[in-house]
């Protein structure tokens, strides 16, 4: 039964590759569930052989590694400012103005802000100090949302009914 292949980008499970084992291009494909044209490119991006007769086998260790430095060089970590846009896949400082602290626990929350590229959400989590940093150098700059219902001091009861 032929499995049908999700065009959607996913995370490969490296996990799942054993250190000390050989694989050949059919068993590495249906591992980490993606074509066997998809490891045949892996293999001309640069993932090493062990040598060149058929079945083309390759080391798990080189798999994992080759996949895990990949993985490391899309990476783009954002620097003080700035948000990840999910849209462009780069890390931009938001519009002036946009950016919104929203705490999600005691210590934690997240910023979100709008990207000035393509007008998009963009969001990153932060710490309570963190957020305090950015207040600080952005006066006025970084709003916090208001807090949550959960938050309120106790229920409001509102009833238009009178007792008879």
């Amino acid at each position: 039964m032929v499995q049908m292949m999700s065009h959607r980008k996913r995370r490969l499970d490296l996990r799942r590759i054993k250190s000390l084992r050989n694989y050949t291009i059919a068993e590495a494909s249906r591992l980490l569930s993606v074509h066997r044209r998809t490891v045949r490119e892996w293999i001309k991006q640069g993932l090493p052989t062990v040598d060149e007769r058929r079945p083309i086998l390759f080391h798990g260790t080189d798999l994992k590694a080759f996949l895990a430095n990949r993985r490391h060089r899309r990476k783009r970590p954002c620097a003080e400012g700035e948000l990840f846009c999910v849209k462009c896949k780069l890390p931009r400082r938001p519009t002036a103005g946009t950016m919104t602290f929203i705490p999600m626990s005691p210590t934690r929350g997240s910023l979100i802000g709008i990207c000035p590229t393509c007008s998009t959400a963009m969001t990153r989590w932060a710490s309570l100090t963190q957020s305090e940093d950015l207040k600080a150098k952005h006066v006025g700059k970084i709003t916090t949302a208001q807090s949550r219902i959960s938050d309120s001091p106790g229920p409001v009861v509102i009833c238009h009914l009178e007792a008879s």
